[in-house]
């Protein structure tokens, strides 16, 4: 399974950066592992990207973990990014997850990681035609 390469790590950047409105966030190669990258916003790391290559498919898992109650969520995200388009959606009868969205457009998945919903994780799937024209 080949590692990232810098252009991948440049288009990844970009999807994070338009994904959430923000074009100070950076993409990062991880040091200890070349199958995954860290995406900083300032000097902090707040999300990783992970590689899958399976059924040889290449594809990417964002997954940033969120440390506040699912009343907070969505200023919570919209502070960090600084982005007032990004907004949770209820999932249909799913009570232990919502949807993010940039405006209409769908992000991600984020989901509770306690039953007391105390913190989340957010989670986003990077197909490689996602990152086409980036």
């Amino acid at each position: 399974m080949p590692g990232l390469d810098k252009t991948e790590l440049r288009k990844l950047q970009a999807f994070v950066r338009k994904s959430f409105s923000n074009e100070t966030l950076r993409v990062t190669l991880d040091a200890k592992n070349s199958e995954a990258a860290a995406v900083h916003l300032g000097e902090r790391q707040i999300a990783t990207i992970t590689v899958d290559d399976e059924d040889g498919d290449r594809s990417f898992a964002f997954e940033m973990k969120i440390p506040v109650g699912r009343e907070v969520l969505q200023e919570y995200l919209r502070r960090l990014f600084e982005a007032d388009t990004l907004k949770i959606v209820a999932r249909g009868r799913k009570m232990d997850s919502v949807e993010l969205n940039n405006g209409e457009d769908f992000l991600g998945v984020i989901s509770a990681d306690d039953a007391k919903g105390s913190s989340y994780t957010l989670q986003i799937a990077v197909l490689d035609f996602d990152l086409e024209d980036m």
